[in-house]
């Protein structure tokens, strides 16, 4: 075997053990959680927020959970009123993200006691953190569920310890995050505070 062709196979399997991005989605189709692990364009992202909808939410309960979609697959599970979407590249095993998609709601459903949209909605940043302290650029580093749990309530600590009296702690938590990020949670971004006031 040429040293070419090693080099070709060791870059397919590296780019073959994350996933690309996930979407957490509500069945009529609203984004609640978009996290982007590869680097994409805002009119890529968009494109690929919109082929999720047109292409999973149509999709009856009995059919497969893949969907090939050129240098990537929509690998999703629903759970309740939310779908778990994932893109990964075209040479990932289907089953372990699929194992891992269910690592993440058991890690969300161990924080927010039987996980459901609302807490997505109004915990942004909860869910982010428990997503980032399984996930590092789309490959699961931390699979035990205590002990991202207990990393979370650590962090959370932490910040009621730094803390005043009065302060919303959530607005240092947006330090973190994305100006998107920030912006779905209803906040000005680099802005403090419940409602981005100073």
């Amino acid at each position: 075997m040429t040293e070419f062709n090693r080099a070709n196979i060791k870059s397919k399997a590296a780019a073959a053990c994350g996933w690309n991005f996930i979407v957490l989605m509500s069945r009529q189709g609203k984004i609640r959680l978009s996290e982007f692990f590869s680097s994409y364009t805002e009119s890529q992202k968009k494109r690929i927020l919109r082929d999720i909808t047109g292409d999973v939410l149509p999709r009856q309960a009995k059919m497969c959970n893949i969907i090939e979609k050129g240098e990537y697959k929509f690998i999703y599970r629903r759970y309740a009123s939310l779908y778990f979407v994932v893109g990964a590249p075209v040479e990932m095993n289907e089953l372990i993200v699929l194992e891992q998609i269910h690592l993440f709601v058991e890690a969300l459903d161990g924080y927010f006691n039987s996980v459901c949209e609302l807490d997505l909605v109004f915990s942004l940043h909860k869910s982010l953190m428990i997503l980032f302290e399984m996930f590092i650029a789309g490959m699961l580093c931390e699979s035990n569920r205590r002990e991202v749990l207990q990393q979370i309530v650590e962090a959370e600590e932490m910040v009621e310890e730094m803390s005043k009296a009065g302060e919303d702690t959530s607005s240092q938590l947006d330090d973190g995050l994305s100006f998107q990020e920030q912006f779905q949670l209803g906040r000005k971004p680099g802005a403090r505070g419940p409602r981005g006031n100073r």
